[in-house]
């Protein structure tokens, strides 16, 4: 945390998690940090949100006495919706997801791992797994673009980029770039690519908290936040 000099890690992983959103495209975000993505679009790029439960096109959180407890992201939080949303039932939303109408989702994580795995949906507690994988594992097969929005470290400390996986998979192989509070990583064939590290922080500092092994960009800089 002392990095981030008092910013919530949440609202840095958002703010690099929108700049990764490419002009026109349909996003999906995932519950949790990746629905607050949407109210850090940089200026002048405008893309279509969806939500699994059952919209395209919302917005950024409305005010308090502009919110509608009708209208909700995946995370229940209230949200605006933009000229041309649609709203739909779950059946026709995931269907969208598994059959290649979203070109990028923003997916949070227990776990991510060096082959792009993803696990995000169950840990144990008290000898049982829960709570259940839920529409991720839709987005992990349908989308061609995942994104892994999670913090660097648990609270121990460990690092939550892995070499592999410990928890049950929610995708595998489908993560192409991990967001988190330290660093972002390109997934290649080759392996994880250090791109970008927090201001201030050094691929040593990196390689200090993370499990996985990775290689550093040839263009490594400053994360764009």
């Amino acid at each position: 945390m002392s990095h981030l000099h008092g910013q919530d890690p949440r609202v840095v992983i958002a703010r690099r998690c929108a700049r990764e959103l490419r002009a026109g495209e349909v996003v999906n975000l995932g519950i949790g940090i990746p629905t607050m993505t949407a109210n850090y679009l940089p200026p002048g790029v405008q893309v279509i949100f969806h939500s699994e439960n059952g919209c395209f096109g919302f917005g950024p959180k409305p005010g308090t006495l502009e919110a509608d407890s009708d209208v909700s992201n995946a995370s229940t939080e209230p949200v605006t919706l933009m000229p041309g949303a649609a709203i739909m039932d779950l059946t026709t939303s995931l269907g969208a997801m598994r059959n290649g109408y979203i070109a990028t989702s923003v997916l949070g994580g227990l776990e991510v791992d060096q082959e792009g795995n993803l696990a995000n949906w169950a840990s144990k507690r008290n000898g049982k797994w829960w709570p259940g994988i839920g529409g991720a594992m839709d987005l992990c097969y349908g989308v061609p673009r995942i994104i892994a929005a999670l913090q660097h470290t648990d609270k121990h400390g460990h690092s939550k980029v892995k070499k592999r996986t410990h928890l049950p998979l929610t995708g595998k192989g489908c993560v192409k770039v991990i967001v988190t509070d330290h660093a972002v990583f390109d997934v290649t064939p080759e392996g994880l690519v250090l791109r970008e590290a927090y201001p201030g922080l050094t691929v040593e500092n990196i390689r200090a908290v993370t499990e996985a092994d990775f290689t550093v960009s040839p263009n490594f800089g400053p994360m764009d936040i």
